[in-house]
């Protein structure tokens, strides 16, 4: 089974530092056939890093957007529609709770995001929380979807170190499964070098989604290792 370990860089990072982050990740890192690495840079770095990807032949990594726009090309000043990054970008990550929280996306809103993703061979990673994850993953049509990718992350885990606990995690997974069988779920919230493999052995679990901890390529090069351990 495929096991996806994703980097959330959030609002971090200039161009030179990604750069360096790369370089220094690609020396740490042996790809592993069954590990899917994936980088979710800002958008006003994904041009740059993917041509970096092509130069260093880094093809086991794979970039993803943090966001997307709701519509397709048009008016609508500020927005990057999936047809700008499809060639780039190979997942969006969409609906997480801080865009939701700060940005107050709605169910809808994030339904639309997917929808765009799919359209263009984006393969969407959707965020949900509990106790709203029926009520985030009902807003889908999952006839449109394809390969959708679900992301649990509980809130109070997320940026305070804490992660919740493997037992609470597992009850949450099935109750994701029952809504929505047969898609792969990650975790995310608090994960670091030290406890991904405990999330990674779970049952239902095929990743997790990392934010402080992939902000250095050490670290972030010690949880893929353990994911091809896992």
């Amino acid at each position: 089974m495929t096991k996806y370990v994703v980097a959330n860089w959030k609002s971090h990072k200039t161009l030179p530092e990604a750069e360096k982050w790369l370089e220094i990740f690609c020396h740490l890192y042996r790809p592993d056939p069954q590990v899917k690495v994936i980088i979710a840079p800002s958008f006003v770095y994904i041009a740059s890093l993917w041509q970096i990807l092509q130069d260093l032949e880094a093809a086991h990594l794979s970039l993803a957007v943090q966001d997307l726009s709701p519509f397709p090309l048009g008016g609508y000043t500020g927005a990057v529609a999936a047809a700008m990054v499809q060639d780039m970008a190979e997942y969006a990550i969409v609906g997480h709770s801080e865009r939701r929280r700060y940005f107050h996306e709605t169910n809808q809103d994030v339904a639309n995001k997917v929808s765009e993703a799919a359209a263009a061979k984006i393969k969407p990673i959707v965020c949900v929380d509990q106790p709203y994850a029926g009520a985030q993953m009902a807003a889908l049509d999952e006839a449109e979807i394809g390969d959708l990718i679900i992301g649990y992350g509980p809130v109070e885990a997320i940026g305070i170190d804490i992660p919740q606990s493997p037992e609470q995690v597992s009850r949450v997974v099935q109750e994701i499964q029952a809504v929505s069988p047969g898609k792969p779920i990650l975790y995310g919230g608090s994960i670091n070098a030290e406890n991904a493999g405990n999330y990674m052995k779970l049952p239902g679990i095929s990743g997790v989604m990392v934010g402080s901890a992939s902000l250095e390529p050490e670290d972030f090069a010690r949880i893929c290792i353990t994911a091809s351990q896992a």
